[in-house]
């Protein structure tokens, strides 16, 4: 074929190639699908959320312990379980030791008083003076405060029956059936039924949000219905270990078992704004929020500040447009100024 004859070929070619691309960019205008909400005003109250676990207030729990030394003799409950008042708790037996001290005293109280009566009939009879009288009167009043302090601390009972002080839960039995105790040990801690607390650390920054008796939200972190409570004391101090502000919180009896890990939500005020959905709202790179409206067919960035953060929905402030529908779902997929296309709803 001559070049004359190639040279129509080619350029039919090339008008084929270009028809083919202007084909290409009249179709590849491209646009995300996007749904939308739209734009409308709401309120929502402020919280701290913080996370803490139910113990029992250091106001309400009783510890159980004997002066003593003795042995665990019978073990009437296990911890965690719930007591009456008065209910037996533990049986402790005072060691051979402590009783044997007991009864030294008993018998130096004995000897003074013989003394003392031996020492007034020889007086009587002028066979001792009234300073031996007097020197007989002391020893026998230190005798008797001897023994009366070995009282008191349970010496004169061989066998003591531990009971609950009040209703409650047994917090805590760090003791075993046979196990040999110290003077002033903890046999029991009883914690007062009604008197668990949970609490929580809170950034010293939003300490003065924080009033006595504000409204909380407790949830359980394995899910179940939340409790309503309401905050009860609030530290002037930090945690030295956290570098938080501790705070107590308080709730019905019985809503919540000791140990149990929970999420609070603590009220601090209302707040009004715009309520949109929580996937609406995009962080960017440089820690700001921000949303999509619609604004001719194409994207409009509106950076916002939320000032309520929640699910489903958060609460934003910011110069939105209350006519144009706010974009959810596509809203990390988009950027400022690109063309969308709203899906129908179905």
């Amino acid at each position: 074929m001559t070049k004359n004859g190639l040279l129509p070929l080619l350029l039919l070619g090339l008008s084929a190639c270009g028809s083919q691309a202007s084909d290409t960019e009249a179709t590849a205008s491209p646009t995300t699908l996007v749904t939308t909400v739209p734009a409308r005003h709401g309120s929502a109250t402020r919280t701290i959320q913080a996370y803490g676990e139910a113990t029992p207030a250091s106001n309400a729990v009783a510890t159980l312990s004997m002066p003593q030394p003795g042995q665990i003799t019978q073990v009437h409950v296990v911890a965690g379980a719930q007591v009456r008042a008065g209910e037996p708790i533990l049986v402790f037996t005072l060691a051979p030791s402590a009783r044997s001290s007991y009864q030294q005293a008993l018998d130096a109280v004995n000897a003074a008083e013989s003394q003392r009566a031996t020492t007034a009939q020889l007086l009587a009879h002028q066979l001792a003076t009234r300073d031996q009288l007097v020197q007989a009167n002391k020893a026998v009043l230190d005798a008797r405060a001897a023994l009366a302090a070995l009282r008191k601390d349970g010496a004169s009972a061989t066998v003591t029956v531990l009971r609950a002080p009040f209703v409650g839960v047994v917090a805590t039995l760090p003791v075993a059936l046979g196990d040999r105790t110290q003077p002033g040990q903890a046999l029991a801690t009883i914690a007062r039924a009604g008197g668990l607390i949970v609490t929580v650390g809170v950034d010293p920054g939003r300490r003065a949000e924080l009033r006595l008796g504000a409204p909380v939200t407790l949830s359980r972190l394995d899910g179940g219905a939340p409790v309503s409570g309401h905050l009860q004391h609030i530290d002037a101090v930090l945690n030295p270990r956290t570098r938080q502000i501790d705070v107590d919180i308080a709730y019905p009896a019985g809503a919540i078992l000791s140990g149990e890990a929970m999420k609070v939500a603590i009220a601090t005020g209302s707040a009004d704004g715009w309520q949109v959905p929580h996937r609406a709202v995009v962080m960017t790179s440089d820690g700001n929020a921000q949303l999509f409206q619609i604004a001719n067919g194409k994207a409009k960035a509106v950076p916002v500040t939320v000032t309520v953060g929640g699910t489903p929905d958060d609460l934003v402030t910011g110069a939105l447009d209350p006519n144009a529908p706010v974009i959810v779902d596509g809203a990390y997929q988009v950027a400022d100024g690109d063309a969308v296309r709203v899906e129908r709803p179905r």
